[in-house]
């Protein structure tokens, strides 16, 4: 999983070098359909990796986190610290008066605009809930199960109430893209539940000595979704069922991609040494590296203007390829650095993050 995760957001890179410079003219050739598709298979896995990470790193600290001991806390911590990072990637101003004095309606709805961090977040903290709450290991999953077959049910229902219009603006984006949000919790953390679903079966195959058998019937299962996705949604069918958005449909053919991809990873990791892969440098410090990398691009320190627009939407192929390996290059060698330093020195490590944290935050509310 960790193979799939690092992978994830080095496609990740390439999805957000293209959609920032790219020509939008090269957008409408036959090969950028292509390509929009596999991009569209990132944010399913990421999130899949992390309900899966969630629960497989808790399996043995249950008690731990109902004791609301150290280990509760930095697991709370943790998933305060992603909220935190993915409101930080919109803030209208980085100032705290500025925010409460300037800002308009469209500022607010930006900055309140749900991103994949706090999809995760939010998705963390609701099994970090049900984990502690439900006793029962077996009604834990079947809950969580439900929660995920009623999130692909329900979200095209969803999709056409204006939440905006009902709750406040901070919590009707966390429900539908009305307001502009990109990863609502109907039907994204569809894929998060799904994760930490598919980590007990995993768990289980473990403990039976049978992964090898596991994987392979998962592989082989996970492709009846995708054929009936391409069938189904190829246009063949003039039904209603499947042009609504979000369709179920699309949602499990989504599924059956992850599913197969997971197969593989595990598979090339099993027969393949990859603890050294730059790969799991990026995988381990992938809070880092999606932060830094948007910051990168749509941070505006260019003469109050960011990278994107700086450079605009007007680059080649090969122009953007190029944009896209040098920051993948980057970003490899700050994970690298940042996780050997981890290594030898964690409790300098964590102080310099925990200041640098409060030391933003401070500066932020002064401004």
């Amino acid at each position: 999983m960790d193979l799939l995760r690092g992978w994830a957001l080095i496609i990740m890179i390439e999805v957000h070098i293209f959609n920032a410079f790219l020509n939008p003219a090269l957008k409408e050739s036959g090969w950028f359909l292509i390509l929009n598709f596999i991009n569209g298979l990132v944010a399913p896995a990421f999130l899949f990796v992390s309900g899966f990470a969630f629960v497989i790193s808790s399996e043995r600290r249950i008690d731990d986190l109902r004791k609301f001991g150290k280990y509760f806390w930095n697991k709370l911590s943790r998933i305060g610290l992603i909220f935190l990072a993915g409101y930080s990637l919109h803030l209208p101003f980085f100032s705290f008066s500025k925010i409460i004095n300037q800002s308009s309606h469209s500022h607010l709805t930006t900055w309140f605009n749900v991103d994949i961090l706090q999809c995760i977040a939010a998705g963390l903290l609701l099994l970090l809930i049900l984990r502690i709450l439900i006793k029962k290991e077996i009604v834990f999953y079947v809950v969580l199960l439900f929660l995920a077959i009623f999130i692909s049910l329900i979200s095209p229902v969803f999709w056409k109430i204006n939440f905006g219009n009902i709750l406040p603006l901070f919590f009707a984006n966390y429900l539908t893209p009305k307001q502009g949000s990109y990863f609502p919790l109907f039907p994204w953390l569809f894929y998060l539940l799904a994760g930490a679903v598919y980590s007990k079966f995993f768990i289980n195959s473990r403990s039976d000595n049978r992964e090898v058998v596991f994987i392979k019937k998962l592989a082989l299962y996970s492709i009846i979704p995708v054929i009936l996705g391409h069938l189904f949604l190829s246009g063949l069918f003039n039904s209603p069922l499947f042009t609504i958005r979000p369709n179920t449909l699309f949602i499990y053919q989504r599924l059956g991609y992850v599913l197969l991809l997971a197969s593989l990873f595990w598979y090339f990791a099993d027969k393949r040494q990859t603890k050294k892969s730059f790969v799991l440098d990026i995988s381990r410090e992938s809070l880092l590296i999606y932060w830094l990398h948007l910051e990168i691009i749509y941070s505006k320190v260019w003469n109050g203007k960011s990278l994107e627009e700086f450079i605009g939407q007007g680059l080649t192929v090969i122009e953007c390829l190029g944009a896209t390996f040098l920051l993948i290059v980057l970003m490899i060698i700050v994970a690298k650095l940042w996780g050997l330093f981890k290594l030898k020195h964690p409790v300098y490590a964590s102080t310099i993050t925990s200041a640098v944290i409060i030391l933003t935050v401070i500066i932020f509310v002064i401004r």
